[in-house]
This record gives structure tokens, sequence and C-alpha cells, in this order.
């Protein structure tokens, strides 16, 4: 996977939607967009595409949008290059993912910091060179560039999820890892606004390479419907069997149609909270039944596949997940719109929900 990736930054991989002042194509999320959907058609490996986005979302993109020029000139070469690989320290074993139970703690000490705590469930470890750790500071979540061979920082790789297993997955320790002041990441207690903003630019593209996946497994199955024979006729002039094509292809289109609209609102600079968090919904719905359809068509032929439909249950399962389970985001979408929990009666929001989404993009 590392040499994978590596590979692929030399390819320029992740050089899209990056200025050139930096390195970059400066050729727009829309570039960027169509760059992952090759990926995920060429490679076709769940893991690869989310092994590349913790790169970009976790790291790459937070030093480029929030580093000052000293710590962008010093890390964002290597990153743009696949030279270092990144990723981003949020989940906790006790707390999860939620920012309110974080437990990590940044000490001051002298002119910087003392990092303690634990992470579990990071992509990109043990393989990481840097990683963006958020911890509590003064009681309020702040970021910093943790690098993997500073003192105090302790990888381990864990073997235990059975899924998109070509990306790396492993632990961080942190036992008196001391950091200079220059690795503090944004204002002092930016750390929340960064993961919202990390989480919204993954959600709104890590499934442009599944969405490639998605392509090729399309492609596949009518292949298969056209020389497979039932009977008389080849297997695809099943009612039951072109159906689930039909189905297929809707839903390939409809998750095009949302990344591209993701692209769009990101290249106009406007924020992608709500739009992030219903492609993600509707993409991963759609890699997962799409991959029962194909399995269904293909019968015992898909079982045999090695690395092919079979092995992407898991990741389709795990896609449902990852940057928020579909519960966390339909929440998150209600409470967009002004209901949900966040909904208090008899509070005026001072909008209506389609005012709502407007703002929210």
């Amino acid at each position: 996977m590392v040499m994978n990736l590596s590979a692929l930054g030399r390819t320029g991989l992740f050089r899209h939607a990056v200025p050139e002042s930096w390195g970059g194509l400066e050729d727009g999320f829309s570039g960027l967009l169509q760059a992952h959907i090759r990926l995920g058609r060429e490679y076709r490996d769940p893991g690869l595409v989310l092994a590349a986005g913790a790169h970009l979302w976790g790291a790459l993109f937070p030093l480029l949008r929030h580093g000052d020029d000293a710590q962008r000139n010093r890390w964002l070469p290597r990153l743009v290059s696949g030279q270092w690989l990144g990723g981003h320290a949020i989940t906790e074993p006790q707390g999860g993912s939620d920012p309110a139970t974080m437990t990590a703690q940044a000490i001051r000490c002298g002119e910087g910091f003392r990092l303690e705590g634990e992470k579990r469930y990071i992509t990109n470890v043990p393989a990481a060179d840097l990683l963006i750790v958020y911890a509590r500071l003064d009681e309020v979540v702040s970021a910093f560039v943790v690098l993997k061979d500073d003192p105090g920082v302790h990888y381990r790789q864990d073997h235990t999820v059975a899924a998109c297993r070509s990306a790396p997955m492993g632990e961080v320790v942190l036992e008196g890892c001391r950091l200079p002041a220059g690795r503090l990441l944004g204002r002092p207690g930016a750390g929340l606004a960064l993961i919202q903003q990390a989480l919204e630019w993954e959600r709104a593209f890590i499934f442009a390479g599944i969405a490639g996946v998605m392509e090729w497994q399309l492609e596949r199955v009518i292949a298969f419907s056209r020389e497979r024979c039932s009977g008389d006729s080849h297997l695809g002039r099943h009612q039951a069997i072109a159906h689930r094509i039909a189905d297929m292809r809707t839903r390939l289109d409809t998750v095009h149609l949302w990344l591209r609209e993701c692209a769009r609102l990101a290249d106009a600079g406007q924020r992608l909270t709500l739009a992030s968090a219903q492609t993600k919904l509707v993409a991963s719905q759609a890699f997962l039944e799409s991959t029962l359809d194909a399995l269904h068509i293909l019968g015992a032929r898909g079982l045999e596949e090695a690395g092919g439909m079979s092995a992407w249950l898991n990741d389709a399962a795990a896609g449902r997940l990852f940057s928020g389970s579909d519960e966390a985001l339909k929440n998150l979408i209600a409470a967009l719109l002004g209901t949900g929990e966040g909904y208090r009666p008899g509070i005026r929001t001072g909008d209506d929900p389609a005012r709502r989404r407007r703002n929210a993009g």
C-alpha cells in the first residue's frame, strides 16, 4: 500500500485542487473528482481509495488551508509529491469519534506542548509519516502536527478490521510526546472546526474512487449477462436480471450527480456540510446495494473471484460506517433543516429549511 500510494503520488494524484504555488495542478475539485474516479476504476481497491482519502482530507488539505507558511513550506511538498504519507487521528478507544468525549490531552510545557493519550482506527498507521492529531488544550480541542519519529509517539498496527484490508490501520499512543510551539495547526481551540471541515471533504469525495469501482462493477455484470446463457437466451433477457442491472446504473448515475454537485460547491467556495452528508449517505448505500445485486447476478462466479465482488461486501458495509454512520448523517441532515435532535419547540431559528439548505450548501 505504501509503495502504491508513493507511486500514485509520482503520477500527480495528490496535486489536484492544490495551487500551483504549492506544487499543485490548480485544476479545482472537479479535476480531483475525475482523477479519483479513474483511480477507483483502474485499481478497483476500496482500501487504496480509503488510504488516499485519509492522506488528502486528513493531512494535506488541513495543512494547505490552515497551516502557516513555515508549516506549509516544511511539509506540503512531501505530502503533495507522495514522498510522505499522512492521515489524522480523531477516534479514541472509549469515546469513538465524538469530539465531545475526547480525552487526549495537550499540556502547555514551556514554549511548546506535551501530548498524552491514545487514538485508534487510524487509517495509514503505522505507515504514516505525519498525522494531524486532535487533543484537548485548555479544555478545548486543538490540532497538532505529529511526526512518526517524534519522541513519545508509538504506532501499533491493528489487524482486526476485516474491511478495506489494503489500507493500513492502527493505533497511536502518545506518551510524553513533546512538540514545539510551531506544531499547533491553526489557532488554539480550532480543532472542532478543522475536524468538521476534514469530514466534509472526506464525505464529499471519498466515494469518487468508489464510483470508479462501481463503473467497473456494472460493466462486468453487463458483460456476464450477455455471455451467460440461461435456456435458449442470454441471462440479461430475464427481467429479474435486467431490473437489477437497471438499478445498478441508476444508483451509479445518482452517485455521479451528487459527487459533481460537491465539486461544484467546493470550487465555488461554498460550504459542503449538507451536500457532503447527503452524498456520503447516498453513495454508501448505493455501493452496498449494487455489490449485492452484482453477486446475485454472477452467482457462484462472483464468490470465486478473488478480490472481486464478494471481497467488496465487507468494504461496502464499512462504507456505511466510516466518516459518519447512516444514523449520524441523517441526524446531521435533519439538524441542518431545522428539526431533529437540535430542534427546540417555541424557539425560532430565524430562517426556514429552504434557506438553511442554501446557506449550508
